[in-house]
């Protein structure tokens, strides 16, 4: 996938810092997004040759290997960009004082990636940043940019109390994956857009740019072929099948995060996949407590989030989880939860099974779809979803407007011919109850995939 959607906002004030540096001095970016979400990429196409020169741009990237071998490739990287005849660092305090020194004289912008994981390889190195950040700020002309995978963690970093560098970042980019309209975007460009396939695309990739580059690569999946029925059943037997990286992108992209913890972090998450959804649950299901992992899993990786009826109080007890990323609950769900049958390379039987499924499944995908279409309306300041103390008369998606005092109540289905309106309109009895909102204007309304072409127009026209 070459052509590179969206990230113009950041792309503009990333290049506008450096390109201003001179003046501003020293600036300090954070850049911040899980893992695969393009942040990298983000950073290539910002600081190319044709945006910033290419001996005033240094990439580091911080591997989790000891200190000493990380300096002796970061001064071959840094000898190879910069004069550096008698540069000889003991240690990364040692390569950071230089850098920010040598930029006193000449401009340059910094890019250290992974940057969280400092913590793994030298943690004091956090104060001795802040002393030098602080020394050399006001006189060094360089753009220091922090890339890291791991929001929470780089949140704490630069706004935790107590913190070394609290408060030392001047821009601070959180970067989501591509939005609907994007990976619309993505298919028209290869011809091979429909509502089905765009369901299809979003659960195999939620808006991440590596997955979407996938499913733009596989043969024959793209273009306008007979029946969407013809392009799935390609797009599953390319991807599943021996060899492919889908199979082990759940375990490449989260079992170095969660180190020795792996398999249990892994057991709860395919319990939520398979709709254990609570505490309790899950804990039934694995007979194990889980307090501990459902908290890391949440504050520490960014994985899974709670869900409350959108009528409740963030303290209520009644929460369910689900995983963040349509292509982790899809792995999750068809990967690890048949994982057996991978270790013998039975792709044949995973096929089965998704196709047995995948309806029900992209059916609960469809209901995020649309909650992700309504939050790039940007219509709503508040957007979930509601049921009841019994777990019944659910509602699929609550949208909610407090300044224009709009409440939109959604039934999402396949087929619009299935919404029954006075169903909804009695199941949204409790919820109006609760919500005790005076003077708003109430709208039922049925998203389904067969008009979600009219969704999409009638939300943001630009879709």
């Amino acid at each position: 996938m070459k052509k590179f959607y969206n990230r113009e906002i950041q792309l503009n004030k990333l290049r506008d810092r450096s390109s201003n540096i001179v003046a501003s001095k020293g600036r300090l970016s954070v850049v911040v997004g899980r893992r695969r979400v393009g942040k990298t990429r983000l950073l290539n196409e910002a600081f190319s040759v044709d945006s910033v020169d290419k001996n005033n741009y240094l990439y580091l990237f911080i591997s989790r290997k000891s200190e000493a071998a990380l300096v002796d490739e970061f001064v071959t990287i840094i000898k190879n960009k910069i004069e550096a005849k008698f540069f000889q660092p003991k240690c990364l305090k040692d390569i950071f004082e230089y850098l920010f020194h040598y930029a006193t004289t000449q401009p340059l912008t910094l890019v250290v990636d992974e940057f969280q994981d400092i913590e793994k390889v030298n943690s004091s190195l956090f104060s001795d940043l802040q002393n030098l950040w602080d020394s050399y700020k006001n006189t060094t002309m360089m753009h220091f940019v922090c890339c890291g995978s791991l929001y929470s963690l780089m949140t704490k970093i630069f706004k935790g109390d107590k913190q070394p560098l609290l408060n030392r970042d001047d821009y601070f980019f959180k970067i989501q994956p591509l939005s609907p309209s994007f990976i619309k975007q993505v298919m028209v460009d290869q011809n091979s857009y429909s509502a089905e396939k765009l369901l299809v695309w979003w659960c195999l990739s939620g808006g991440i740019p590596k997955y979407l580059e996938w499913l733009v690569n596989i043969p024959n999946a793209n273009g306008c072929i007979e029946g969407d029925n013809a392009n799935v059943e390609t797009i599953f037997g390319h991807l599943i099948s021996n060899g492919s990286p889908l199979i082990k992108e759940g375990v490449h992209r989260l079992v170095e995060d969660f180190g020795s913890e792996h398999r249990s972090y892994f057991d709860v998450l395919g319990a939520i996949a398979n709709g254990y959804t609570s505490r309790a649950r899950i804990e039934s299901y694995l007979n194990i407590g889980i307090g501990t992992i459902l908290q890391n899993l949440e504050s520490d990786f960014d994985i899974i989030a709670k869900m409350r009826p959108i009528s409740s109080k963030e303290t209520s007890r009644d929460v369910r989880y689900k995983i963040v990323g349509p292509f982790l609950r899809f792995w999750f769900r068809f990967i690890y939860s048949n994982r057996s049958a991978i270790e013998m390379e039975n792709f044949e039987y995973i096929k089965k099974v998704i196709k047995r499924d995948f309806d029900t499944f992209s059916g609960l995908e469809l209901e995020a779809l649309c909650e992700a279409i309504l939050i790039e309306s940007k219509q709503f300041n508040r957007i979930g979803s509601y049921w009841d103390n019994k777990g019944e008369n659910e509602i699929d998606i609550v949208a909610i407007n407090d300044l224009d005092k709009r409440l939109l109540i959604v039934e999402v289905k396949r087929q619009s011919k299935r919404y029954e309106h006075n169903k909804l309109v009695i199941k949204s009895v409790g919820l109006l109850a609760k919500l005790k909102l005076k003077n708003y204007r109430v709208e039922y309304q049925c998203f389904s995939l067969d008009k979600l072409d009219e969704v999409l127009n009638s939300l943001s026209p630009n879709l």
